[in-house]
């Protein structure tokens, strides 16, 4: 094998983001596939979850908890925004965009629950307990540890 092929059979095969991104990508099929009943996709439910949760906030607070730059929670909101989820208002300071969940938007999220459950189902009978629960803790460590940074 040249230099080339050997390097790149290492970075393919150690690199932390790639073999991340690519079980990401398998996971977000999962859930994409049983959600899709709902309207609604994995990428944009934790949007909605998060605001039932939080309540209306700066989209730059929704960015940080999430762990998302300001481009890709815009992205992310606008198609949510046309479907009538959630407003996007000014907020007392005008420079502020606040977003917060409609009415539409809680029924979205308790449609999505039952799928959400089927989808959650199948991860955990794939894995198994112990490694979601790995997969889940190493993922909070991975957030708290490098974000930011």
């Amino acid at each position: 094998m040249n230099s080339i092929a050997a390097l790149s059979n290492q970075m393919l095969r150690d690199c932390a983001v790639l073999n991340l991104r690519k079980a990401v990508r398998v996971l977000t099929q999962v859930y994409d596939k049983k959600l899709r009943l709902a309207g609604v996709r994995s990428t944009q439910l934790p949007l909605l979850v998060t605001l039932a949760k939080e309540g209306t906030m700066p989209l730059s607070r929704l960015g940080e908890l999430l762990a998302m730059d300001q481009t890709t929670v815009s992205r992310n909101l606008k198609p949510l925004k046309e479907r009538g989820l959630i407003e996007i208002r000014l907020g007392q300071d005008r420079r502020v965009r606040e977003v917060s969940l409609t009415r539409k938007g809680e029924k979205v999220i308790r449609d999505s629950k039952p799928l959400w459950d089927q989808a959650q189902a199948k991860v955990l009978a794939e894995l198994g307990t112990k490694q979601l629960d790995l997969l889940i803790a190493l993922s909070v460590e991975i957030v708290s540890t490098l974000d930011s940074k």
